[in-house]
C-alpha cells in the first residue's frame, strides 16, 4: 500500500515490522517485516509520513541506507509536548512511559542522556538505550497521542507543533550526516597565531603563559588568572573590590593587570573549547560533526550534546570554508523576536511596524522614539526581557501607550508565571509548572483566544526539572517564554520550508543555531538558496501565525568562509 502514514516499529537485530494507519492511527492493511528501517523506506518511497519511537535512533539508519523521508512523526518528541502541555513536564517521557501510563503501570524512568562520541558517526547507530518498544504498543500509544492532541486548547496548533518538531528532528540528523565543512589545516594556524607554540605535556600554550605572567607582574605576586577566586582576592589584596572577574566588571577597573587579564580570558576559552584537543576529536574528513539536539530547552531552542557547535568563536569561523566550486549561504533573521511579539499579539501599529523587511527598529524609533533608534530598541528589548528599572522603564511606558496589545501581551505572561500559572507558546509548547502549582484546568490564566497568545524563553533558560521559588524571577521568564519560545517554533517552520525548498539539489543544510542557518551548496546553486531562505521566512510566518501584514526578512550572505559572512 503506498501513501498515507505507516508506523514502524524496529526490533532485535534491525529487524523492523511496519503497518499502514488511517488519521486515527488504526492499522488499514496488514503488518509487514523489513531488514531494517532504511530498507521498509526504501521498499515505501510514496509514503507521506513514518512513525516511529524516535527520529535520533531511526533516521540515521535511513540515511545510511541511501534513503530520504520527506515527513515523520515523532512519538518520543510529541509526548514531551504533551506532558508539558498537561504542566507534567519532567515526567518521563519515552515512548515504554507512555505506555505504561496509558495501562496503568509502574512507568520506567528515562534512560540517561547518552553522551556523544567526538569524531566519530558510529554512536549514531548503536541501540539506543532505551529499548525499542514493540509495533502494537507503539500502535497503542500513537493512537492515545492523536487523542490528546484533540484534547488540547488549540488542536491545530499543537497539531502543527509537533510536526515541526519531528521536522526538526530530521534536520537535525542531516545536518549531523552532512557536517559542517571544516578546514583543519586553517584552524591549526589560527592557533599558532592566536597562542603560540604548544608545550609539552598539559601546560599552557606560549602565549597564555606570557599573558599570565603579565598578570602577576601587575600584582606584584603570583596569580593564576584561570582562578577567578584568586584573581577577585588579588584585586582585594589591591584596594579593589570586585564580585566577579566578568568583562564588564573588569573593564571598570583602572589597574594594570585588567587589559593582559581580559586577553587571557579571551584565548583560555579558545584554548579550552576550540583547541588543538577540540580540534582533534571533533574535526575528521574535513567535517565538524555536532550531535544537534532540536527542544533541547523548555523554549524550544536547539542545543548541542557535545562539540560547542552553537559558540563558535567569530575568529574560528575563519576555519569554516566551503568546498571548492561550492559556497556557504548563511542566513540571520533579522530582529525575529520583535516580528514574532507582533504577530502573537495582533497589536494593530506593532503589525504595521513589522510589516516591512526595513529595520524594524528604525521604523519604530520614527513612529514612538522621535526618530531615536537605540531607544526604541531598548524599549521593545526591555518589553520582552523585562527591564523594568531606569530608562527602561520610561521607554516601556512609550512603548505601552502607542502599542497596548504588545507590552499588554507580555504583561500578562509576566503575571501568569509569578502567581505560577502555565503559560504557552503560539503553538502550544508550555513552560515548566512553579514549584508547588496546580492548574484545574491545565490552562489556569493563559488566553483562551487569539487576542491573548502565549509564551517562549531566552537568556537563563529553565530546565525541564526546574521549579523556581522566586515568583519575580519566573514572571521574567515567562514574561519572555512566550516570545522567544514562539520564535522557536516559527524557526522549526522555517526549516522544514527550506529542506523541501532545497529537496533534489545539492544544496545540504549545515548549520543552525536559533535565528542562523547555513546551507553548503554548489556555486551554481547559491542563488537559488538565498532565495528560498527568504521565502521559507515568511512562509513560515504565514503557517505558524496565520495572515498577518508582519514579515520575517534574513540578511543572507554568500560567502565561500563563514567569517565573511558578518
Amino acid at each position: 500500500m503506498r501513501g498515507g502514514r505507516w508506523v514502524v516499529a524496529e526490533g532485535d537485530g534491525g529487524v523492523c515490522l511496519a503497518v499502514a494507519v488511517g488519521e486515527d492511527g488504526v492499522p488499514v492493511g496488514g503488518v509487514q517485516r523489513f531488514g531494517g528501517v532504511g530498507e521498509a523506506v526504501l521498499a515505501r518511497p510514496g509514503v507521506e509520513r513514518w512513525v516511529w519511537q524516535s527520529t535520533a535512533r531511526s533516521y540515521p539508519r535511513v540515511l545510511a541506507a541511501g534513503g530520504r523521508v520527506e515527513r515523520c512523526y515523532d512519538i518520543e518528541a510529541a509526548e514531551l509536548l504533551l506532558l508539558g502541555h498537561a504542566g507534567r513536564l519532567g515526567e518521563p517521557r519515552s515512548a515504554a512511559a507512555a505506555w505504561a501510563r496509558l495501562h496503568r503501570r509502574p512507568v520506567p524512568p528515562d534512560p540517561p542522556p547518552r553522551a556523544a562520541e567526538p569524531g566519530s558517526q558510529d554512536s549514531l547507530f548503536e541501540p539506543s538505550p532505551a529499548a525499542p518498544l514493540p509495533l502494537e504498543a507503539l500502535l497503542e500509544v500513537y493512537a492515545d497521542q492523536l487523542r490528546r492532541h484533540d484534547d488540547t486548547a488549540h488542536p491545530g496548533r499543537m497539531r502543527l507543533l509537533t510536526a515541526a518538531e519531528s521536522a526538526g528532528m530530521l534536520v537535525a540528523a542531516e545536518m549531523n550526516a552532512a557536517g559542517l565543512p571544516w578546514r583543519a589545516d586553517v584552524h591549526k594556524d589560527l592557533l599558532r597565531e592566536l597562542l603560540g607554540e604548544r608545550y609539552g605535556g598539559s601546560g599552557e600554550p606560549r602565549r597564555l603563559a606570557e599573558l599570565a605572567d603579565e598578570v602577576s607582574a601587575a600584582f606584584g605576586h603570583r596569580v593564576r588568572p584561570d582562578l577567578p577566586a584568586e584573581v577577585v582576592k588579588a584585586f582585594a589584596r589591591a584596594g579593589i573590590r570586585i564580585k566577579s572577574t566578568r568583562k564588564w566588571e573588569l573593564e571598570e577597573i583602572d589597574h594594570p593587570a585588567v587589559k593582559p587579564l581580559l586577553q587571557y580570558k579571551t584565548l583560555y576559552r579558545i584554548w579550552t573549547a576550540h583547541g588543538w584537543s577540540w580540534l582533534q576529536d571533533w574535526v575528521h574528513d574535513g567535517r565538524f560533526r555536532p550531535e544537534y539536539t532540536p527542544g533541547g530547552t523548555v523554549s524550544g531552542r536547539w542545543t548541542t550534546n557535545g562539540g560547542g557547535a552553537l559558540q563558535i568563536p567569530k575568529v574560528i569561523r575563519r576555519a569554516v570554508v566551503a568546498d571548492p566550486g561550492w559556497r556557504l549561504v548563511v542566513a540571520d533573521a533579522d530582529q525575529m523576536e520583535p516580528r514574532v511579539l507582533a504577530a502573537i499579539s495582533r497589536d494593530r501599529g506593532l503589525m504595521d511596524v513589522a510589516g516591512s523587511a526595513e529595520d524594524l527598529y528604525t521604523r519604530l524609533s520614527d513612529r514612538a522614539f522621535s526618530g531615536d533608534r537605540e531607544h526604541a530598541k531598548l524599549a521593545l528589548l526591555g518589553a520582552v526581557y523585562g527591564q523594568t528599572s531606569g530608562d527602561g522603564l520610561k521607554n516601556l511606558a512609550a512603548l505601552r501607550r502607542r502599542f497596548p496589545l504588545a507590552v499588554g501581551y507580555v504583561d500578562d505572561a509576566a503575571k501568569a508565571g509569578q502567581e505560577g500559572r502555565l503559560v504557552r507558546t503560539w503553538l502550544g509548547r508550555t513552560s515548566p509548572p512553579a514549584a508547588g502549582a496546580t492548574d484545574d484546568d491545565g490552562e489556569a490564566g493563559i488566553p483562551q483566544e487569539e487576542a491573548a497568545p502565549q509564551q517562549p524563553a531566552g537568556d537563563g533558560e529553565f530546565t525541564p526539572g526546574y521549579a523556581s521559588t522566586d515568583a519575580r524571577a519566573r514572571g521574567r521568564f515567562t514574561r519572555n517564554f512566550v516570545v522567544q519560545g514562539s520564535a522557536a517554533d516559527w524557526a522549526l517552520l522555517m526549516l522544514a520550508a527550506l529542506r523541501r525548498a532545497t529537496a533534489g539539489m545539492r544544496a545540504e543544510l549545515v548549520f543552525f543555531q536559533h535565528d542562523e542557518v547555513i546551507v553548503h551548496c554548489p556555486q551554481e546553486e547559491a542563488e537559488v538558496v538565498a532565495a528560498a531562505v527568504r521565502e521559507a521566512g515568511d512562509l513560515a510566518g504565514r503557517i505558524a501565525f496565520g495572515e498577518t501584514p508582519v514579515r520575517f526578512p534574513f540578511s543572507v550572505a554568500v560567502v565561500e568562509c563563514y567569517a565573511d559572512a558578518k
